[in-house]
């Protein structure tokens, strides 16, 4: 589903990605992680080419998006994005939120939006709340909508930029259980997030970036107990606990 090589990234002379190479398999619940300041937001904001890389090629189903003329908002479409922060229209409600871009960019006659974002309200639990303004909700609350704003565009992909680092403790777990609810149903995933329990719940695999480079990738058994580099042993020891 996804495929960069050979990506790097500069910010002037800040050299924040070193040449990356990484395949997602479709289906696959990619799980990225590592210490702030190592690249991993920007690696998952140039899946969507929210983030231009400086080199490099990134292939997005099938589809080269770093070529000139790329089709970038045909692929946007089925690449559904949440982020740290809601990113929620402050002045419509719930409802109106899932529904702007199904209307807008698919089309989708305006009935037809609304019932599926009905339906996709009510997985993350939120359907009472569809007449509601954002400024009503909880955190917790706004990024299950933003979830649900992302699942109405019918995504193959769905990228989560730290999902939850935005939330208070106790609302983190509802985001989590909506996000492990939605790993089991064959979407591909990409998360970037410091929450290792659920990385360990969800992860195919996990990744870990630091100073723009992948320093080890495996399967969460492997990686939480037995990696193979200090630099993850550190990291993990800091934050394990």
């Amino acid at each position: 589903m996804i495929r960069l090589e050979g990506v790097h990234k500069y910010y002037g002379n800040l050299h924040v990605l070193k040449g990356i190479d990484l395949t997602v398999a479709s289906g696959e619940k990619l799980v990225i992680i590592g210490p702030s300041g190592s690249g991993k937001s920007t690696l998952i904001r140039s899946m969507n080419l929210l983030e231009r890389p400086s080199e490099g090629k990134i292939i997005v189903d099938g589809i080269d998006i770093t070529a000139p003329k790329a089709p970038i908002t045909n692929v946007r479409q089925s690449v559904a994005m949440v982020f740290q922060q809601f990113n929620l229209y402050p002045h419509k409600t719930v409802l109106e939120n899932v529904t702007l871009a199904p209307i807008l960019v698919k089309k989708v006659p305006r009935k037809e939006a609304e019932e599926s974002g009905m339906a996709f309200l009510e997985r993350v639990g939120l359907k009472d709340k569809a007449f509601a303004y954002p400024s009503q909700l909880s955190g917790g609350q706004q990024q299950r909508v933003a979830i649900a704003r992302a699942l109405n565009m019918r995504p193959k992909i769905i990228l989560f930029d730290e999902p939850t680092s935005a939330l208070d403790p106790e609302m983190i777990q509802e985001v989590l259980d909506v996000m492990v609810s939605l790993a089991n149903e064959g979407i591909t995933m990409v998360v970037v997030t410091h929450e290792m329990g659920f990385a360990r719940k969800v992860a195919d695999r996990v990744i870990f970036v630091d100073g723009g480079e992948i320093i080890e990738e495996g399967p969460p058994e492997h990686f939480f107990k037995n990696p193979n580099h200090e630099r993850t042993k550190m990291f993990l020891s800091r934050i394990m606990h």
